[in-house]
């Protein structure tokens, strides 16, 4: 019998890129805990096209 996960994959994508309207987006790929953290997750992750640490907000 295999195990139920919990685990499951969300995206994320940079908030500061989608309102300065430069084209492109930067998005990555995680992993979440449902039961733990049902809401949706925020990160500061690197925008290789800003060049910098932006916020990255999970989307659906």
């Amino acid at each position: 019998m295999g195990k139920k996960g919990n685990r499951i994959q969300v995206i994320l994508e940079c908030t500061e890129q989608r309102k300065s309207g430069i084209p492109g987006c930067s998005r990555y790929i995680t992993t979440k805990n449902k039961k733990n953290t049902p809401k949706r997750i925020e990160l500061k992750k690197y925008n290789r096209i800003l060049k910098k640490y932006t916020l990255h907000k999970e989307i659906k």
